[in-house]
């Protein structure tokens, strides 16, 4: 990849995702099972998680994606090395810390136009 996930629109990113994604051999590792078809015991969750978060230590993909899951917030799986609780978390640090730089700069212009 030689753009930053960051800057890519989404469907251009969901395509990054898929090209080189070591995910798509073998998705049920990395979404769980269907969930029609009743709970996954947490054993099984923990364990089966485990080995996709290890996968996704070395896939190609990982940072576009990253970028994706935090775009698209998914509600199950691991994206990236993360489940969807764990991306959830990290774009809300992300949208706050974005939220402070903005005030920042906001401050920063205001105080320098008022020079």
């Amino acid at each position: 990849m030689n753009v930053q996930p960051s800057s890519l629109p989404l469907p251009d990113l969901r395509d990054e995702c898929l090209e080189d994604a070591e995910c798509l051999f073998d998705p049920e590792l990395h979404n769980g099972p269907d969930p029609a078809a009743g709970d996954e015991h947490p054993d099984v969750r923990t364990a089966r998680e485990d080995i996709a978060k290890d996968i996704c230590a070395t896939c190609p993909a990982q940072v576009a994606c990253l970028e994706y899951a935090i775009r698209v917030r998914p509600v199950r799986g691991i994206w990236a090395g993360l489940t969807a609780d764990e991306i959830a978390q990290v774009a809300m640090s992300r949208t706050e810390r974005e939220s402070t730089e903005r005030e920042s700069t906001n401050t920063n212009e205001f105080y320098a136009g008022a020079a």
